[in-house]
């Protein structure tokens, strides 16, 4: 009797606390910041090969992004950062497979990416153009019809170049003769300079520290091919994300108002690129 007056007792109490759990907000029951704090360490998805933004120098990944994320760290003391250099075809799957907590590398943002992503402030712009080989055949945008030209496979940039194929059919019948996909811009760039491809799309601030050391290779062709697009960092768009992604964009924006963001521009672009710290715009590509 007594065991079953205790059954009556406890049973309905355990249930209530059942349910109050399956309520309670994921937010607050697994949220990631706070995760991220308590046990001392984030880990960060970049891919570094794709300089000056994030590349390997001396075994260690540095940068214009690595500059920013350095920065901004100082803001989480005793939080220790495992920074993995990942293929970037594999980056953003494994963002959403919950394999890494944030993505610090440079992220075009597009419609698509912004549905499934959550993205911080921009910290550079990434609007699309051509490098080809000085002295070449291409001059204009429109010269690629029909020739061979290369970008990143699964990148913004590849995008930018489809549509801008679209676009050279669509007014004047005549697209560009092959898209050539590439795991990364090394060898997209190693191809136009032996004359494999006759053009390469790749975003401008990438270009531009290209075309500086290489200058009696390379050129870039304007305008540009796409339109005005930005780089940003990622996360996963869901509730448990929401602080974190706030935390980063809230680093970029603090940054870019201080004008230290334009210091480091300066530092590796050798231009600075004016960008909104309030928002990210809304894309259009």
């Amino acid at each position: 009797m007594m065991l079953k007056a205790l059954a009556r007792t406890l049973f309905p109490s355990l249930a209530v606390a059942i349910l109050l759990a399956a309520a309670m907000p994921t937010s607050v029951r697994a949220d990631v910041l706070d995760t991220i704090k308590q046990r001392g360490q984030i880990t960060v998805a970049t891919e570094a090969r794709f300089a000056p933004f994030e590349y390997v120098e001396n075994g260690k990944i540095v940068g214009f992004g690595s500059d920013l994320l350095a920065e901004i760290m100082t803001k989480l003391p005793g939080v220790r950062v495992e920074q993995l250099d990942l293929p970037w075809q594999g980056i953003l799957p494994g963002l959403a497979a919950g394999k890494f907590d944030f993505v610090a590398t440079s992220v075009t943002v597009t419609k698509e990416r912004a549905e499934r992503y959550a993205f911080t402030v921009p910290f550079a712009e990434a609007t699309v153009a051509l490098v080809v080989r000085k002295g070449g055949a291409v001059a204009k945008p429109e010269d690629i019809a029909g020739k061979v030209v290369g970008s990143q496979a699964g990148s913004g940039q590849l995008q930018a170049l489809r549509d801008y194929d679209a676009r050279l059919k669509r007014d004047g019948g005549r697209g560009i003769g092959e898209i050539k996909e590439y795991v990364d811009f090394d060898q997209a760039y190693a191809d136009l300079g032996t004359g494999r491809i006759q053009a390469v799309a790749q975003s401008l601030p990438n270009l531009a520290p290209l075309v500086k050391q290489r200058g009696d290779v390379f050129a870039i062709v304007q305008p540009t091919i796409g339109p005005v697009t930005y780089f940003a960092w990622a996360g996963r768009k869901d509730a448990d994300s929401v602080s974190l992604v706030r935390f980063f964009s809230d680093g970029l924006a603090a940054l870019n108002r201080s004008g230290r963001m334009a210091e480091l521009q300066r530092k590796w672009f050798g231009f600075t690129m004016d960008v909104p710290a309030d928002k990210m715009p809304e894309p259009t590509m």
